[in-house]
């Protein structure tokens, strides 16, 4: 690698019901997620910014799919303050299990949470 390129350059969160999960999600970040059907399963779309390598990922529903707080963990970015998302989440459905925590000294705070869907997932801020 060049070090021109995101490790990651694409993620998905699977989910049993696409529409509650899809609902939570727009609720704690304030966005839009288009959906559409692929390979047997039902997915709802991060927004995406064209080019500079950014990341993004999907909500999916499917046979390969199976929601769990076991699999992998990713920390979402939840810029410039990570209380913004947080303080949503137990009323979208969701519960925090890990309240904003210091990671340390400049490498900004961190916080978990469960969604609707029985996935673990991460916040991350930088303040």
């Amino acid at each position: 690698m060049d070090g021109k390129v995101n490790v990651i350059n694409w993620f998905e969160i699977s989910v049993s019901d696409i529409k509650r999960a899809k609902k939570f999600y727009e609720t704690i970040f304030e966005i839009e997620m288009s959906e559409m059907s692929m390979l047997g399963s039902d997915m709802a779309f991060f927004p995406m910014e064209d080019g500079n390598g950014k990341v993004s990922g999907a909500l999916v529903q499917g046979p390969m799919h199976t929601a769990s707080d076991k699999g992998v963990l990713i920390y979402m970015n939840a810029n410039p303050d990570l209380n913004t998302v947080l303080d949503k989440i137990e009323g979208a459905g969701g519960k925090v299990v890990m309240p904003k925590t210091e990671i340390g000294p400049d490498m900004g705070f961190m916080a978990f949470f469960i969604d609707t869907e029985a996935n673990k997932i991460g916040l991350h801020s930088s303040k």
